[in-house]
């Protein structure tokens, strides 16, 4: 049997958050991967400069086996505002086997009423939003409740996106595939947290994401 994994498009996602679980999910043996939006087609990137097909609509696919919902800083209170991508997401989770999400996707989540009581994770510069759905911000890479799990900002996806392999093919599967693509991060920087970052890497971070302001 098939296992099906949703990765849901909406104008201004950012392309790691859904491309990295993909890279890792695709190669789960007699796993499927199928990038959906509001309807089949291009969807546009933040950057504007990335189109990622949206194969299917929503509409379409709405009992996928997993569910991945990338974020977004703009892109993402649009989306997680907007009450067909919220009840699409809410429906599909009634079904899923696992739901999660990558940085601000976490807010989707949120708004589909998925993480009421829960703690979760989302990216560093989101983090207060999450308890506007009922939610606390835990300040970790991946988060794990239950059939749940949220990934911190962009790159966690990846690691996300292992930790689902693993439910899904087991550990050997999981380290197989990091081995595969080779996924061994040693970066020239400690600036990836805020817990390693200067306050000026801080402030200029903010600056840099000032093109997509949150509300």
């Amino acid at each position: 049997m098939v296992t099906i994994v949703a990765v849901l498009l909406y104008p201004g996602f950012t392309g790691l958050d859904a491309v990295g679980p993909y890279e890792v999910l695709a190669r789960v043996p007699d796993t499927r991967v199928v990038f959906v939006g509001r309807q089949a087609g291009p969807v546009v990137a933040d950057t504007g400069a990335l189109t990622v097909l949206a194969e299917q609509a929503m509409d379409d696919l709405t009992a996928p086996d997993v569910l991945v919902i990338p974020g977004g800083l703009e892109g993402s209170f649009t989306a997680a505002a907007d009450e067909g991508y919220v009840d699409w997401v809410r429906t599909a989770h009634v079904t899923s086997t696992w739901t999660a999400s990558v940085c601000t996707g976490a807010l989707m989540l949120g708004a589909a009423g998925i993480l009421r009581g829960q703690s979760a994770t989302t990216h560093w510069a989101a983090k207060d939003y999450l308890a506007r759905y009922g939610a606390t911000y835990v300040p970790e890479r991946v988060v794990e409740h239950d059939r749940v799990i949220t990934a911190a900002g962009v790159s966690a996806g990846i690691d996300m996106g292992l930790r689902l392999a693993a439910h899904l093919a087991g550990p050997a599967v999981a380290e197989a595939i990091q081995l595969a693509i080779e996924y061994d991060p040693q970066p020239p920087y400690a600036a990836g947290s805020l817990r390693t970052a200067s306050p000026e890497t801080v402030q200029l971070a903010v600056d840099l994401m000032r093109a997509e302001t949150l509300p």
